[in-house]
């Protein structure tokens, strides 16, 4: 039986009006019910504040904050754990939603094994036309798997707060921007912790076009830069150094193949690592 511990969920929201409602309803019909949302709205000029507000108003477990001006995820995220009471951290994306046994099975893995401080799940994409792939991630990542790509999905892990506190939480310096969580997870194994994922997916993340038409190039120039700092952290080997050029080598192709050859692998079946 599953040990009622507090989940703090922490939620960045940007002008995400139209998949709000969605994402946190997916929350509300979790079998795991100890938890916690803290939203921080990041400056949004849409109804997303407002809608999130209607929400606390109605459940005295979601609390909801603001930025003045646009700070970008990590440093909403930071906020977010200011007001954080739980043993355990996870994350939700405000366009994503999260299966029901979700939270569930995540702290289980926790409760069970106290070697390990992250935990995260499969995924699955879906877009206007419904699910179309999806990730099985390697189950329990050592350091050489970061070398290809991060090994854990980001937006449905769920980490021990004592351990994401001992490395202060996620960078907000620009050169991990949007790429903030590969460099949490380098900094978390650097510093002695270890994780575990579960292979199914329990949570399901909106991919479409507009997802393609956000990765702007200057992003995998910051990718470029997190692995290289992550292999060096984690002593890998000097080999393993041509990998640096993979986000920046990927940023080159025109989105319509780039889009073509993602679909063409998560389609796919198969376990494969995390992106």
């Amino acid at each position: 039986m599953t040990i009622q511990l507090k989940v703090s969920i922490i939620m960045g929201v940007y002008n995400d009006a139209q998949t709000l409602n969605e994402s946190i309803d997916s929350l509300l019909s979790q079998t795991y019910t100890n938890w916690e949302l803290i939203i921080c709205d990041d400056g949004s000029s849409d109804e997303s504040y407002q809608i999130s507000k209607r929400y606390e108003k109605i459940y005295s477990n979601i609390k909801v904050i603001k930025n003045d001006q646009n700070q970008g995820l990590a440093s909403s995220l930071n906020r977010c754990l200011e007001y954080c009471k739980g043993e355990y951290i996870a994350r939700q994306d405000a366009d994503d939603r999260s299966l029901p046994t979700r939270l569930e099975e995540e702290v289980e893995i926790l409760n069970q094994y106290p070697k390990f401080d992250i935990v995260s799940t499969g995924m699955r994409f879906f877009d206007e036309n419904g699910t179309w792939g999806e990730i099985r991630p390697v189950k329990e990542p050592l350091a050489a798997d970061f070398i290809i790509q991060s090994p854990f999905c980001h937006a449905p892990s769920m980490v021990r707060r004592k351990a994401l506190l001992a490395v202060n939480g996620y960078d907000v310096t620009k050169k991990t921007l949007r790429v903030e969580d590969y460099n949490l997870w380098f900094r978390m194994y650097a510093n002695g912790s270890r994780g575990r994922n579960i292979i199914e997916p329990l949570y399901e993340v909106r991919d479409d076009r507009h997802a393609i038409n956000r990765r702007k190039y200057s992003l995998r120039i910051k990718e470029a830069y997190v692995r290289f700092t992550g292999y060096r952290m984690l002593c890998l080997p000097k080999s393993s150094y041509i990998y640096i050029l993979r986000p920046l080598i990927v940023g080159l192709l025109p989105a319509s193949v780039y889009r073509f050859l993602r679909k063409f692998r998560y389609m796919r079946h198969e376990k494969i690592v995390a992106k």
